[in-house]
């Protein structure tokens, strides 16, 4: 099992962020985890990667049950890609010292990469269409550019779980579309790790993507196959208003319905 997380409470203050939550990622699937914003996403990947403990509730990830792991080795097997590492990468670094940089999870390099990691770093920046960027500065290139830069990045420690954390934020609709191709292409790697997508935008669920959950205010709203957690009913009842489903090359576009045209 990839990823098991069984009667989950985390409480911070008076404050209940996560409720009883109960989640389980088999092998060969790969989830979306949507939820508005202070639904608990955040939180409840940081537990999942270890750098929040839970109020209660039992974790294990990868066939590690946490509490009697080094949680810093079972991290050695996870990629996480957000928006918040920009902040933290040397802006002056080339786009492929910042994928190097991927292969211990270092802010820089801090010593001569071993051969083979730069052949792989050269591959990675191959497959997915990046080679003329190799010599930018991480600091000049576009915010789709970056999160390519980013994914690849998270690769090159062979990740078993890769976690993808609305990486779509702040992109246009083309440059949207081409970061959406390129996590398609990972999903379809044979070796390839386990995706969690966490996205609060429907469209963005591709059809790689087997199984969703539903995360609302803390709880589980619904958990399950993708067609099945994804229908008018469930998302009017899950976003609180009426909405539409139109299906579209496997994916799922998401209007509001009459009544709630007018809010």
């Amino acid at each position: 099992m990839i990823i098991d997380v069984n009667q989950v409470m985390w409480q911070r203050d008076e404050t209940v962020i996560l409720r009883d939550v109960n989640w389980q990622v088999q092998e060969n699937e790969h989830w979306c985890l949507v939820g508005l914003n202070g639904s608990g996403k955040t939180s409840l990947l940081k537990i999942i990667c270890g750098y929040t403990w839970p109020t209660k509730g039992q974790v294990s990830v990868l066939g590690n049950v946490y509490g009697t792991v080094d949680l810093r080795e079972v991290r050695k097997s996870i990629g996480w890609v957000s928006t918040a590492l920009i902040a933290q990468l040397h802006e002056h670094e080339t786009a492929f010292r910042v994928i190097l940089s991927g292969r211990e999870a270092t802010i820089g390099l801090y010593a001569v990469p071993a051969e083979k990691d730069v052949q792989k770093a050269s591959e990675l920046l191959e497959t997915f269409g990046c080679t003329e960027l190799r010599d930018r500065p991480f600091g000049a290139l576009s915010q789709g550019e970056r999160q390519k830069v980013l994914i690849a990045r998270a690769l090159m420690a062979s990740p078993r779980l890769l976690i993808l954390d609305e990486p779509c934020t702040g992109l246009d609709l083309l440059a949207r579309e081409q970061l959406l191709s390129m996590i398609e292409q990972i999903a379809k790697q044979p070796d390839g790790p386990t995706l969690l997508y966490v996205t609060h935008h429907i469209e963005e669920i591709l059809p790689c993507f087997t199984h969703t959950l539903l995360l609302k205010a803390g709880e589980v709203e619904r958990a399950g196959k993708t067609d099945e957690v994804l229908t008018a009913d469930g998302l009017t009842r899950f976003f609180g208003v009426p909405v539409n489903i139109a299906r579209s090359q496997g994916r799922s576009w998401v209007s509001l319905g009459e009544a709630a045209s007018v809010l």
